[in-house]
């Protein structure tokens, strides 16, 4: 869907490049501008995942030589991503005013935690102080448990790279349009806040309460991971009467009086005590047997490794095994294009291609539609 259209990515951490990822996923030809010299994040492998399906070039920013080349690629893209603290991108002569000059349509996307314009914007975090400190870890997890999402998913994806993608699709559409290009400040405690919306319209109709444990969705025995008697896991969430019926009839309890009363906030936790007592007597399969193909809205937990042998997964392939690393493929998908994943790039594979490219292509921004060739 997106082939035609050049991302330059300045190799950084965690939403960045998984949100170059997507573009990626989405057919875009892009090019991340790794660090000369194999200077590899600690904890990350040499051939990221988050770097499948892009072309790389080595340069070291601060060598006068390879900072020429860095600002001739930029000139001719489409959009530019960059994660680094406000004032790095500056001081290597990058920002967005000399990048503009050469690229006026250029849609510059910036990716922070706290903002770039920020009491914060100078101040370390990561995921879960931005989501604790912009209100979307308030309601995560049981009442009377430590607040805990599962890592990276609800900040760093969900409010950071999700946000960045959405805004500079959003940007390349106008830039389309107007010829003009814009600035992207995509930082994870406005995006994280703004997923918070969906759970705000509850209060419109009372179900959101401040006390945890007392609204809709994180307090009823119907919305609730449950324990197993071999350790698995599974989810309960049945919040239309309808499935909550079936959810009862499954387990032989729709004459129950107690359980009739699906709303009664009073009966939650009791309710709760019953129903761990009762998935506590048989193992997940057992309930995932029993739950199948219902409407009662119950579902294993399960490990990556587990989804990827789920029926579910070898109707729709969407977890794989590709050049022994167990990913996820692309999302979502379309009528008209077929997906595929092209492998991740060695650090600087590309650089004698990508340099040889913009040699002879003119320093100026690319005309709307033109093709680029990919590695």
């Amino acid at each position: 869907m997106l082939t035609g259209t050049r991302i330059i990515e300045i190799e950084g951490l965690g939403p960045a490049p998984f949100a170059a990822m997507l573009l990626a996923d989405l057919g875009a030809d892009v090019i991340t501008i790794h660090r000369k010299g194999g200077a590899v994040t600690p904890g990350m492998p040499e051939q990221s995942l988050l770097d499948r399906g892009k072309r790389s070039i080595a340069l070291d920013l601060k060598d006068p030589n390879d900072l020429s080349t860095a600002k001739r690629l930029i000139a001719t893209a489409d959009a530019l991503i960059e994660g680094f603290r406000p004032g790095v991108m500056e001081k290597l002569g990058l920002g967005p005013e000399p990048c503009h000059e050469t690229n006026p349509k250029l849609v510059y996307g910036r990716m922070t935690g706290w903002g770039r314009n920020s009491p914060l914007a100078q101040t370390a975090g990561h995921d879960l102080n931005y989501i604790a400190l912009s209100g979307a870890l308030w309601y995560a997890s049981s009442p009377g448990d430590a607040p805990q999402t599962p890592a990276t998913l609800l900040g760093d994806i969900g409010g950071g790279a999700m946000y960045l993608v959405a805004g500079l699709l959003a940007g390349l559409l106008n830039a389309q349009k107007t010829g003009q290009g814009t600035v992207v400040d995509a930082a994870i405690y406005d995006g994280s806040a703004h997923m918070m919306n969906l759970l705000m319209s509850l209060r419109q109709t009372g179900n959101l309460h401040d006390t945890r444990g007392q609204s809709l969705l994180d307090g009823p025995h119907w919305s609730r991971t449950y324990a197993c008697s071999d350790a698995g896991f599974v989810t309960v969430q049945c919040l239309e009467p309808k499935f909550y019926a079936e959810f009862l009839r499954k387990l032989n309890l729709s004459d129950d009086p107690d359980f009739q009363q699906q709303y009664n906030s009073e009966l939650w936790p009791m309710l709760t005590n019953r129903l761990t007592d009762i998935f506590a007597q048989h193992p997940r399969d057992h309930w995932a047997h029993l739950f199948h193909g219902s409407d009662a809205c119950v579902a294993p937990v399960l490990s990556p490794e587990q989804a990827l042998d789920h029926p579910m997964n070898q109707s729709r392939q969407t977890w794989t095994a590709q050049d022994g690393t167990l990913q996820a493929t692309a999302a979502p998908r379309f009528s008209t294009h077929d997906w595929r994943l092209r492998p991740s790039p060695r650090r600087g594979e590309h650089s004698d291609e990508i340099r040889a490219e913009i040699e002879t292509q003119p320093a100026s921004a690319p005309s709307s539609g033109q093709k680029y060739p990919r590695g």
